[in-house]
């Protein structure tokens, strides 16, 4: 099912029970002195999961996706970014995200910001949501990727902040993807 948002309260649903969104989204891929900066995930439902992804999220009624990713971003993060720091978007896709107690479908816009140098977050503008899921955050090495612990998402960060320098080939169309802690269908998986 789609339509208006609901408040979640985390507890598990059986998978074939699992209410479906839809949403437009934009993300943000922060980088500075070789690393990208990333936020720890988690999905409540599953005690002990935890992933990575870049700052970002839906885009609110009447926002485009770069006034919504310059929002996510100062309240995920507290940088302050205007359009014409912004590069891209550099590639799109079709994501699914399912989670312990939800299907997420969404069209997600990646945008790249360079910064001169590394900051420490300030994620004092997080959502209610969000502070209930987001677990910390850490500036990791592009090229050391592979080598983080939990996954990181979307898998193909190195590639796409590479496609900054490329602006002929922008944006990319990455197709469909599914980055999930309980699978869309587990009878699949």
């Amino acid at each position: 099912m789609s339509g208006p948002f609901r408040t979640r309260d985390f507890r598990p649903v059986p998978a074939e029970l699992r209410p479906h969104r839809r949403r437009a989204a934009a993300r943000a891929l922060v980088v500075a002195a070789g690393c990208v900066l990333l936020l720890r995930d988690t999905d409540p439902g599953l005690p002990g999961s935890r992933w990575w992804v870049t700052p970002g999220g839906g885009i609110d009624p009447g926002e485009d996706a770069v006034r919504a990713v310059i929002r996510e971003l100062f309240e995920e993060t507290g940088l302050v970014a205007s359009p014409a720091g912004l590069l891209g978007p550099v590639a799109v896709r079709d994501v699914t995200h399912g989670y312990s107690d939800q299907v997420l479908h969404q069209r997600e816009d990646f945008f790249v910001l360079r910064l001169p140098e590394r900051i420490d977050p300030d994620p004092g503008g997080l959502t209610a949501e969000e502070q209930v899921t987001l677990d910390g955050w850490a500036w990791q090495p592009l090229d050391g990727l592979a080598e983080v612990a939990e996954p990181v998402w979307p898998a193909n960060l190195a590639d796409l902040v590479a496609l900054a320098d490329l602006p002929d080939a922008w944006p990319l169309d990455l197709g469909h993807v599914e980055e999930s802690t309980v699978p869309v269908d587990p009878a699949l998986h």
